[in-house]
């Protein structure tokens, strides 16, 4: 039997038990004691197949208390676009000098967003973007003229979810340091979303088992009629 830490010891925690959202969230935040301020997270256990096309999971939502992280943003754009974006706060704008940077090992940004002009040179990337989950996607709205609005958005609490092969979505909700309220907002933003993308091809119960926890905290399970009937 693995020994516990200290930290472990001092979780107040049923590792069994299951909980209403609220209750879950005190727990989760009472038991967030790192010197840094940890992000919030829930795990969606969903009864899909990832590997069937009709069984995807992806999507996009915008939590409405932002997510307390600060996003870095590049844009794949030239001219008034490119300034757009430059208006609008992105981090990194650029064309051909952009792709060369990111051929040459540097990724200054967590999203990616590009003009639809941009996508034959963007697509030369696919095998350093795709594996980060950073390829731009219309389907997500980071393939946009409208670059201005997404880099906003990109910045402003939106946050992209997409299933793992064992067909689990994980996404961060926020800071342990967020009101209760906040993070539940943003938690039933996140549910929600993830309930509305349910795919034609799922069978049976969708949504399977959540857990909400912190970085370095406990995982804290959810009672799923609390948060979907589907």
């Amino acid at each position: 039997m693995a020994k516990l830490t200290k930290k472990q010891k001092n979780w107040t925690v049923d590792s069994e038990k299951l909980h209403g959202v609220d209750e879950a969230i005190g727990i989760v935040k009472a038991n967030a004691t790192s010197k840094f301020d940890e992000t919030v997270e829930v795990a969606l256990n969903l009864g899909v197949d990832p590997r069937h096309a009709d069984q995807m999971v992806r999507g996009v939502v915008t939590l409405p208390k932002g997510t307390g992280k600060d996003v870095r943003v590049g844009v794949f754009a030239r001219g008034a676009k490119a300034e757009e974006a430059t208006a609008a706060g992105a981090d990194v704008v650029g064309a051909e000098d952009l792709m060369e940077a990111i051929q040459g090992g540097k990724i200054d940004f967590d999203r990616c967003i590009a003009t639809p002009d941009m996508m034959g040179l963007v697509g030369r990337l696919g095998k350093v973007l795709g594996p980060k989950g950073l390829m731009p996607n219309p389907k997500l709205g980071t393939v946009t003229m409208n670059v201005g609005e997404a880099v906003k958005a990109a910045k402003g609490g939106q946050v992209e979810y997409r299933v793992e092969k064992a067909g689990i979505v994980h996404s961060g909700i926020g800071k342990a340091s967020f009101p209760a309220e906040d993070l539940r907002a943003n938690f039933d933003a996140l549910v929600d979303a993830v309930i509305k993308a349910k795919p034609a091809g799922a069978k049976g119960k969708y949504v399977r088992k959540v857990a909400l926890s912190s970085s370095m905290g406990p995982g804290v399970k959810v009672d799923v009629a609390e948060v979907a009937t589907a």
